[in-house]
């Protein structure tokens, strides 16, 4: 299989649905959901490849792109990168079923920037040249600009303007932190490179790593994201079409994560050594700050884009932990989260095209009127909750017991997350389906709500299996990326030994 191939068949199926807007206006979707159906396809004859568990990457492709500046067309995929492009393909076939009746202006256009968003995230995950990974990283952001600032509800505009600001500011801190590198590898080698495996030998004073360090820290923060840096998040998430919503969540937060495993940790560790109690702290801010916010919203979307900052605190805190029980948490909770996420929004995105309101004062007593909704809500709820049994619960438990063996303190605290998550979960639950039914005639534009169809059904239904087989059948997940993260730990040992946080 070639990884190409994959971004090739994204990228012409954007342009192809964008066209066959002329011929008809439903053939976009279908072009859209064969793109990325038979993008992924092969992936999954390589996921079943032994070659995943060796250390080594599964596939790889090369070509020189511009030689004279040491640049070159470098992707690579290995277990964990594998994974991530799974889920990506997997929820691009959730993004597009949730605009499957839901976008009906300039719908060409519209599946164009879905499959280029696509497009670069898997870019995103299979760069191994820095370079080539910061043009994909760059890709991906401007479709998602349009998607909410054209389909987007009423404050689109403002929305998309402040996700597009806080991650182009933080891209440009990302570029001149690797013009850094490369021009450090260039005094030690005297030649430019801008490839990972070349990079991984840079030595530089603490100084200048430090500083490198930080803008990689920054631009990913911004996108996983972290407190403070998370504010563009409730905005993008409340305004964003549902679709959007779904890729915002469910991929576009884990680039930043797999930035910080990938590239941050084995590029930099003495300096991400001694920025770990920092990175702790701010995920044990952001586990209980944006619970407590969380809990004081009326907007549903508002609500859940602020859980969602709270538990990708926990991927944070697993991958600072710094050891293979802590990180392999982090990436279970990155995928965990990403099916959970996602069906969240969805679900509030179903609620609000029916209701034609996300205020959770206009809502209650749903359950009677849509009976199949509210089991699949409850559910979900409960994933996020971290029930056991279920993807969530092993990537928080993981990502905690990795970090006791740093950090006592921050372990507990964090851990007061998961009895916040419990807290809105249910009261969301209680809000929107128990009590009494809000009858919706008053409202403006209201229709008779109507549960979900067959499509939807067995769209979430393919979610909870996930999130069950996760749950169950954690090893499964935890074989295929073990191999690349024993290499970021072992780039610089382990923080076990503590260092202070007790």
């Amino acid at each position: 299989m070639s990884l190409l191939a994959i971004l090739l068949i994204l990228f012409l199926g954007g342009a192809a649905a964008w066209a066959s807007s002329l011929l008809h206006p439903r053939l976009p979707r279908w072009i859209a959901l064969l793109s990325v159906v038979g993008a992924m396809l092969p992936l999954v004859t390589a996921l079943g490849d032994p070659a995943v568990s060796d250390g080594g990457w599964l596939i790889e492709y090369n070509l020189n792109w511009i030689p004279s500046l040491g640049i070159r067309f470098s992707l690579a995929l290995d277990g964990l990168s594998a994974l991530l492009v799974a889920l990506t393909g997997f929820l691009g076939i959730v993004a597009i079923s949730a605009a499957w009746n839901g976008i009906d202006e300039r719908v060409g256009f519209f599946y164009f920037n879905l499959l280029w968003t696509l497009a670069g995230v898997v870019g995103v995950f299979t760069a191994v040249d820095l370079f080539l990974f910061f043009f994909f990283w760059e890709v991906m952001l401007i479709p998602m600009y349009f998607i909410i600032a054209i389909w987007g509800h009423e404050n689109r505009r403002y929305a998309a303007t402040k996700f597009f600001l806080f991650t182009q500011l933080s891209g440009m801190l990302l570029l001149i932190s690797i013009l850094g590198l490369v021009y450090s590898y260039s005094l030690q080698s005297g030649s430019l490179s801008f490839a990972y495996d070349d990079l991984l030998s840079v030595e530089m004073s603490a100084g200048v790593e430090w500083w490198l360090m930080l803008g990689f820290f920054v631009a990913f923060a911004t996108k996983l994201p972290s407190v403070p840096l998370h504010s563009w998040l409730p905005d993008a998430h409340s305004q964003a079409p549902t679709a959007g919503s779904v890729l915002l969540a469910g991929v576009l937060l884990k680039t930043g994560a797999y930035g910080l495993l990938r590239f941050t940790l084995p590029l930099f560790p003495e300096a991400s050594a001694a920025f770990a109690p920092v990175a702790l702290t701010l995920a044990v801010v952001s586990i209980l700050y944006c619970a407590k916010v969380a809990l004081a919203q009326t907007d549903i979307k508002r609500l859940i884009a602020y859980t969602s900052v709270s538990h990708m605190g926990f991927v944070l805190l697993g991958i600072y932990a710094w050891n293979l029980i802590g990180m392999q948490g982090a990436v279970m909770t990155m995928l965990a989260h990403g099916l959970s996420a996602a069906a969240l929004f969805s679900l509030a995105g179903g609620l609000q095209e029916r209701l034609h309101t996300r205020e959770l004062d206009k809502m209650g007593g749903l359950w009677r009127s849509a009976p199949n909704m509210a089991v699949v809500a409850l559910f979900f709820s409960v994933a996020a909750l971290g029930m056991p049994g279920l993807g969530n619960f092993v990537g928080e438990f993981l990502s905690l017991l990795g970090a006791f063996s740093v950090s006592i303190v921050a372990t507990a605290l964090a851990a007061l997350g998961m009895i916040l998550s419990a807290v809105y979960s249910l009261w969301v639950m209680q809000r929107v389906f128990q009590g009494e039914e809000i009858s919706q005639s008053d409202e403006e534009g209201a229709t008779p709500l109507s549960d979900l169809d067959a499509r939807e059904l067995v769209i979430y239904g393919l979610m909870m299996a996930g999130l069950v087989v996760m749950g169950m059948f954690p090893t499964v997940f935890l074989d295929y990326s073990s191999a690349a993260i024993e290499r970021v730990v072992s780039i610089s040992g382990s923080l076990s030994d503590g260092f202070g946080g007790r």
